[in-house]
Order: structure tokens, then C-alpha cells, then sequence
């Protein structure tokens, strides 16, 4: 560390009632203001509320900072040590990595989107679906600091995204129906130039995103699962890093009852099937009815903008659901109505 990880950094400020520690030393950009267009026309803009804006993080810099804070209160960090096998025995989990034997009675697996551990130890979906995505990084000066894009047009079931940060932009395509991913290339070509970039700038990743598919148990006998590695990604906007830092501390808390319950088994089972109903109840449900909103909006795209983002309440239910202050199910069932009745 620090490690670099395709990433556009976005997530709402209002994570920081979650940490102990001021987060602000981590953050790039602060986003007053996000536009969304159609085939780069037809602006909406939603300004976020003032409490609450949404923040623009480099993810090297955010995951070095939040694993610092940890080895200052006690925590031992083996960096650049790959974790080979992890087995349970008995009570206890076996973690081999690096030419090293570690044994716990709980573990916290946390190994992102192409995790190779969470199906084999029954934690998260036993097929997790992935939506296909380019990241670009970009340096250049910015024309909008303070505003993020989101185009529905250029992409065909999907959209993209450019995020300021300092120096430059964090950019990426995404698509969420099917498994043809965008011609990023050519998508690209069309949207850097409106930010006054040249078509083949940046530096190019392609990376998988692990969405949100349904309600799964994210926890086993010992152990729990976080973050991408626990599909968990927005399936509608693409947010992971507000779900992901959630269920590391929900996850952090059913360890702490999990370890006190000591040998009481009933207790210590409780503490981690809590996991799954807090992750379920603060993320889950919500979800649910992002997936719906999704499954019919990147269908009909034009259709849903003009509908959904374009409706005059629209901009502000956004800044709610980006900003963390409103769930998709708040919002869900008017506007799947409102598009099936369109398209229909």
C-alpha cells in the first residue's frame, strides 16, 4: 500500500458518522452539484443539500488513510502478503498467506469484486452477476470541480460517469444489462472531448462490478463477508464505497459481540446472522428496488430519462438517494409505474 484500484472514488459525506475519526484528510474533491445528460444534451442539474454533499476520493490514498488509523489503535497490518488458502477447522479458521499460518476464530473476508473465497465458503451469492465497466483516470485541469457527470445516452444499458478530483478526473463506463460490455473506446471518444479532453486520454482499466442481486446470508460459521466481495454494489448508480464501508463497520460490530460471546455458540451465532439483518435492513432493501428501477430503466433508456430524471421533483430525490438521506424504495414503485405504463 498504497495500491492503486479502479475506482470513480464517489461517495456521500454522511459516512462519516460511522467512524470514530475525522475522514476529511482522505477526501479530493467535495461535489456541490451533480448534472446528468442525454447523449451529452438535455442537462439536469441536482444540487446536493449543504450537510450533505457527496465527496470525491482517490482510493489509494482512502484505503492507506483508513488502514493507518487501524494500526494505530492496535491493529497488524502484513502488506503485499497474498492469502493462498483459508479453511475451517474445527472452531477455528486457517489462513494461509505469504509462506505464513494464521488461526482465528473469526475472520472478515474483504477481497473485492473478483473475490476468489466468498462462493467456495458460502458467504454472499453462490453466482454473483457482474456488471461490465472501463475506468479512466485523467490528468488534467478541471473545468467543474465542484460537479459530477452522469450520461444515460451514450451507453446502451448503461451509462457513465466523470468525477473531478484533484489533478484530473476519475471517468468510467459501465453497462448493466447483459454480458456485451460498451464499445468504451467509442463511448469515450464522444464524452472526453465535452470535458475538454483529448478522445484517447487517460490511462484505461477494465473492471468487473459485483452488484447487488438479491437478499444472501453474508455470514458462515466464524466469519462474514464486506463489501464488493459481498455483491453489494448499487446495480442502478454504480455507488460501492458507501455499502462497502457500512458493512465493514456493521461487520466490525458483530465481531466484537461474536468474539465476547466467548463459547456461549447460541450468543456467538446470533452476534454474526445480525450482520446479514443490519446489512439486509440498511442496504438490502433498498437495493431491492434499485435492481427493479434498473432492470427497467437501462431497457428503455430515453424513455426513463425523460421520466424519470427529467421529471421536476426528479434532481431533488437524487441528491437524497446519492447524499444517503433516501432509499430507492422511497421513490421505486411511482417510477417503475410511471415507465411500464410509458413503455407499455
Amino acid at each position: 500500500m498504497p495500491r492503486r484500484k479502479p475506482c470513480g472514488g464517489g461517495m456521500a459525506a454522511s459516512v462519516q458518522r460511522w467512524f470514530p475519526f475525522d475522514l476529511t484528510p482522505a477526501v479530493d474533491q467535495v461535489i456541490e452539484q451533480v448534472r446528468f445528460t442525454w447523449c451529452l444534451e438535455d442537462p439536469v442539474t441536482a444540487v446536493l443539500p449543504g450537510d450533505s454533499p457527496f465527496w470525491i476520493v482517490r482510493r489509494s490514498r482512502l484505503d492507506a488513510y483508513l488502514a493507518e488509523q487501524a494500526v494505530a489503535v492496535g491493529a497488524e497490518l502484513e502488506d503485499g502478503s497474498a492469502v493462498e488458502t483459508i479453511e475451517r477447522h474445527g472452531n477455528h479458521w486457517r489462513v494461509v498467506s505469504g509462506g505464513n499460518v494464521y488461526t482465528a476464530r473469526g475472520l472478515v473476508l474483504a477481497d473485492g469484486s473478483s473475490s476468489r473465497f466468498s462462493v467456495p465458503l458460502g458467504l454472499g451469492p453462490a453466482r454473483p452477476r457482474f456488471a461490465a465497466a472501463v475506468a479512466v483516470e485523467v490528468e488534467a485541469q478541471v473545468l467543474e470541480p465542484s460537479t459530477a457527470r452522469f450520461e444515460f445516452g451514450l451507453v446502451h444499458h448503461g451509462f457513465c460517469w466523470a468525477f473531478p478530483r484533484q489533478g484530473g478526473y476519475s471517468i468510467g463506463v459501465g453497462t448493466f444489462i447483459g454480458r456485451e460490455a460498451a464499445d468504451a473506446d467509442a463511448v469515450l471518444a464522444r464524452l472526453l472531448p465535452s470535458l475538454g479532453l483529448s478522445p484517447e486520454a487517460g490511462e484505461r482499466f477494465s473492471s468487473p462490478l459485483r452488484v447487488w442481486d438479491g437478499h444472501h446470508a453474508l455470514h458462515a460459521p466464524g466469519a462474514v463477508v464486506v463489501g464488493d466481495a459481498a455483491s453489494l454494489c448499487d446495480p442502478f448508480l454504480a455507488e460501492g464505497l458507501r455499502p462497502a464501508l457500512l458493512s465493514g463497520v456493521r461487520a466490525a460490530e458483530a465481531m466484537d459481540r461474536f468474539l465476547e460471546a466467548g463459547t456461549d455458540s447460541a450468543t456467538a451465532d446470533a452476534a454474526l446472522a445480525d450482520y446479514t439483518a443490519a446489512m439486509r435492513r440498511e442496504w438490502g432493501e433498498s437495493m431491492a428496488w434499485g435492481r427493479r428501477i434498473a432492470q427497467v430503466f437501462y431497457r428503455v433508456p430515453k424513455v426513463g430519462y425523460q421520466l424519470g430524471i427529467k421529471r421536476p421533483t426528479a434532481p431533488q430525490r437524487i441528491a437524497q438517494i446519492l447524499s444517503g438521506e433516501m432509499g430507492y424504495g422511497d421513490i421505486a414503485q411511482r417510477v417503475i409505474k410511471r415507465l411500464l405504463f410509458q413503455r407499455g
